[in-house]
């Protein structure tokens, strides 16, 4: 049975990226792709939180590395690929979960708001992709998988900017899918509900708020990162085959009601 569970879903010999790696969703994630075999490499802006999931991936017996930068920043972003390559290769796994989440209200939002949430959103993984997927596709194997939100397919809460990238990241996924799935590369994305990170605080601090998300579920609770960790494995690995083009739904049914 293990063995056939490792074939399925094993990851070794594998390197995974996972940008936003250092907390929230992405960490988990980076912790279940170590668990499963992967070598994972960190891309986050602080180097404290970074540390402390090496030390964790370290634990677990999985390879970690890690790459600092701002990926609201283009020019880090590009140096960020070019040290990833330089010192671990080109992925076979992309995760793109790194986000910045300000949501005024429309009116009061800013050129420079809506520029830094297009530009850590969206455009940061269309350049990641862009530098990793046509190797992933030579190779003839790779997973794209991009962390996207309720609010790329319904408005509330000032979704602003924030719905509009999001919005945007699903069509990047489809858009990745159509052009290297033939090769190979599955891209998909995940779509959390509510999920109590340190970018959703201001959410979690109205204790109304919470108990009116966590009702709008199935499963009578609002998120946890670690819910994250099956699905990131299942589409990171030789299981998802043929699945790509997807948005798969971790929100305990919310987006069902």
């Amino acid at each position: 049975m293990t063995s056939y569970l490792d074939e399925l879903f094993g990851l070794g010999g594998r390197t995974a990226v996972v940008t936003g790696g250092s907390s929230g969703i992405g960490r988990d994630i980076a912790l279940a792709l170590g668990r499963a075999g992967a070598r994972v490499v960190l891309v986050a802006r602080r180097p404290a939180p970074i540390a402390e999931v090496l030390a964790e991936l370290e634990k677990f017996g999985a390879e970690g590395g890690a790459v600092t930068a701002d990926l609201a920043d283009r020019d880090a972003v590009r140096a960020a690929i070019a040290e990833i390559t330089s010192g671990y290769g080109v992925p076979d796994i992309l995760v793109n979960s790194a986000a910045v989440n300000l949501r005024p209200p429309l009116d009061e939002l800013t050129e420079e708001v809506w520029d830094i949430t297009l530009a850590a959103n969206l455009t940061s993984p269309f350049l990641l992709g862009q530098a990793f997927g046509p190797t992933m596709a030579r190779r003839g194997w790779g997973r794209i998988i991009n962390i996207v939100s309720q609010q790329a397919f319904r408005a509330y809460g000032n979704s602003g900017a924030y719905g509009a990238a999001k919005a945007g990241l699903v069509g990047l996924t489809r858009s990745q899918a159509e052009a290297w799935s033939r090769h190979g590369v599955c891209c998909n994305a995940i779509a959390p509900g509510v999920v109590h990170t340190p970018l959703t605080e201001q959410v979690f601090a109205d204790p109304s708020k919470v108990s009116a998300h966590a009702g709008r579920t199935m499963i009578g609770r609002n998120g946890l990162p670690e819910d994250f960790a099956g699905c990131a494995v299942f589409l990171a690995s030789g299981a998802s085959r043929a699945v790509t083009g997807q948005t798969l739904f971790v929100d305990g049914g919310y987006s069902a009601t």
